[in-house]
């Protein structure tokens, strides 16, 4: 494990023990009855994983989770996804218009295809308030093309409107599915449990999306994707 990968650690340890504590200090998503046809719209950079990625998550965790909680709004396999850089947080009006989204796109399609893929550790699941997600740790070109976009989005007037609980050691994360109430003891037990055995190969993200959709990437309008760079030995 790299000196990078022990920083994105601590920092979800950190998380976890906001979770617990009730003090997280970062917006999330709050909940609805209804996910799939939820009208708040965001805008976003995402990775969307290779179908080997897919159908692994899709087998080992979302179909042994559904059998503890069937009623939980799970993702499907073409809605899963990672979070590389927020631009707008979902709301109903969307906080943005064409213009913003033209001028996104100029941003990104200037700064992503000039990074390198990087690679991806998942080793956790992590209930949230409203959420299961699956993060892992990543080599440090995650930070280096979070950075460079957050500084061309801002310098262009359109600074994500996310709070987030750190402004380095970004580590990597997919939302699998959505609450409406309270977890039970017994699922957060058996989501433990199920953290602790999971196995996942180093995955390497070598492309972004940037997209409108709601909080479950339906209502989606994939805008562009751009191809990083390939896979670098430098760290």
């Amino acid at each position: 494990m790299t000196n990078h990968q022990s920083k994105q650690r601590k920092i979800i340890d950190d998380i976890e023990r906001q979770i617990l504590s009730s003090s997280l200090k970062f917006s999330t998503v709050s909940p609805v009855t209804d996910y799939e046809n939820d009208t708040r719209i965001g805008l976003t950079g995402v990775h969307l994983p290779h179908q080997n990625l897919l159908k692994q998550i899709h087998n080992s965790l979302i179909i042994p989770i559904q059998k503890i909680a069937p009623n939980l709004y799970y993702y499907s396999p073409d809605s899963l996804h990672f979070t590389i850089k927020g631009i707008r947080v979902v709301n109903d009006p969307p906080r943005f218009d064409e213009k913003i989204k033209q001028t996104a796109k100029d941003v990104f399609a200037r700064v992503v295809p000039f990074h390198h893929s990087f690679k991806v550790f998942l080793y956790k699941l992590i209930i949230f308030p409203h959420n299961l997600a699956l993060v892992g740790t990543t080599e440090d070109k995650l930070d280096n093309l979070i950075l460079d976009l957050d500084k061309a989005l801002h310098e262009k007037g359109i600074p994500d409107d996310k709070v987030y609980t750190n402004n380095k050691y970004f580590f990597i994360n997919m939302t699998l599915a959505r609450f409406q109430e309270r977890p039970t003891s017994h699922f957060i037990n058996e989501v433990h449990n199920l953290s602790d055995t999971m196995q996942f190969m180093p995955y390497i993200i070598d492309s972004v999306t940037l997209a409108s959709c709601n909080a479950v990437f339906k209502k989606r309008e994939i805008i562009e994707s751009w191809s990083l760079l390939p896979l670098s030995n430098s760290k």
